[in-house]
Parts: structure tokens; sequence; C-alpha cells
């Protein structure tokens, strides 16, 4: 019965078919991608066997356990807005930073040269500072009320920014195609269960890149050490040729 249900259905591809089902695994595999690592990729793997589940009951004609799983898909939709609302949002602004144009490698490695020769003066003098460098997905529609700044990147406007007890101090900056575009923002911390002994610096690092693809220099207050946030994962301790090596690496 299965299998001559199989057969029919094959016999009636046609191209536009087969098209269909390829642009639709792409897009499948481009959202899994996208969510992959994060707590929502183990929640898409549940909704996903909750369908393969579904079909095959539809094909066994199990009559009640079809009727319960076709009432709960039938809200499906519903649970995919709420539960993968960030992971929607990045998709969408992916797409839409592609239009973005790029700034050359010339100016980008000019751009790392002053992050970590910042970073490195913070580090000594053991003041708090975190910077956002932007990639493809756009960073400011994630802050709130910053200050406008939009001045090429140096490490003396850096150090003038960060420096204590000074208005922009409190909060990061935002750079974007070799530009500080925003000061004093300040990003959504990660989730209850994500969170740590970590300062709210770092918090806010680890939240940043874990909504966007950016990546967030930190240096520490307490400690001066300097961190590197990358797609929510903090890596610590790091040296002026560590710091740089990674920049180099990720935007490059």
């Amino acid at each position: 019965m299965i299998a001559e249900f199989i057969i029919n259905a094959f016999s009636r591809f046609s191209f536009v078919d087969v098209l269909d089902i390829f642009f639709l695994f792409l897009l499948f595999y481009y959202l899994l991608l996208l969510i992959k690592g994060t707590k929502s990729y183990q929640m898409a793997v549940g909704l996903v066997l909750i369908g393969l589940i579904s079909v095959l009951a539809g094909l066994l004609k199990l009559t009640a356990f079809s009727f319960i799983l076709n009432n709960f898909l039938t809200y499906l939709i519903f649970a995919i807005i709420v539960l993968f609302q960030d992971e929607l949002r990045k998709i969408l602004t992916e797409i839409g930073s592609k239009l973005r144009t790029k700034y050359d490698k010339a100016d980008r490695a000019e751009m790392v040269d002053e992050i970590v020769n910042a970073a490195t003066a913070l580090s000594l003098s053991k003041v708090g500072a975190i910077m956002a460098l932007e990639r493809e997905i756009n960073v400011k529609t994630y802050v709130n009320k910053p200050v406008k700044i939009d001045a090429l990147v140096s490490k003396d406007l850096l150090l003038t920014i960060f420096t204590p007890n000074s208005p922009l101090h409190d909060g990061a900056v935002i750079i974007s195609k070799g530009r500080i575009e925003l000061a004093r923002c300040f990003f959504p911390l990660p989730p209850l269960l994500d969170l740590s002994p970590s300062g709210t610096r770092h918090l806010a690092a680890i939240g940043i890149t874990q909504q966007t693809d950016c990546l967030a220099v930190v240096v520490s207050e307490e400690t001066g050490k300097i961190s590197l946030a990358v797609d929510g994962e903090l890596i610590r301790g790091l040296d002026r040729e560590g710091l740089k090596k990674r920049l180099h690496h990720y935007t490059l």
C-alpha cells in the first residue's frame, strides 16, 4: 500500500516539482546551518521528527494519532515564529546585508591594527571596553539610543571614548566598514541559562555575537585581560598577536 502510494507520487513528478523540492531543501539546509550549535538546533530537529512521524501516521492510517499530530501541526507556524524569532530576524537581516558594499582588504587590515593597538593600551591601563566589529548583519538594530560618532577607526579616538568617567565610557562602540559609527551602545544579554560568572561587558559580547555575526573585543576592567567573542563563544586571555591573528582571520 505504502509502496504503491510512493510509486504513484513519483510517477507524476515533473521538472518543476524537482526544482521546487531542491529549493525547499536549500532553504532548510541554510536554516539548519544558521542555527547549528544553538539551542534552537535541538528544537528544529524535534520539529522535523514530529513532522516525519505525522506523515508516517497518515500513511499507516493511524486515525487517532494522526488527528492529534495534525491539530498540533496547525499551530506549528506560530511555534516556529516564537521559538525561532532571533534566527528568523538574523536570516532576514543577513539577506538584506548582502546588498551592502564592502571595503578593501588594505582598509580592513589598517582597521584591525588600530583596534589591536587600542585594546593593548586599554589592557595595560586596565580600562574596560567593548568594541563590536560589524560584518554582514546590521548590529545597529540591536541597540537603543546610542551616540552617533561616524569617524575613522583610530587608536586615539577609541582611547578617548573609553576614558574612565567620560560620557561615552559605558557601553560599547560599533565599528562598521572601517568607521566608528556608534558609541555608548548597550547590547542584549544572553538567556539566563547561558549566564556565567563573567562580567557585564563579557556577557554583552556573548549576547550580541549570539544574535549577529559580529566580532566583539572585550577588555576587562578588573584584570585588563583581552577577550574576543565569536558566535556566542568567548576566547579569553589573548595577547596582542593572538588578538591580531584572530581578527585578521575573521575579517580579511
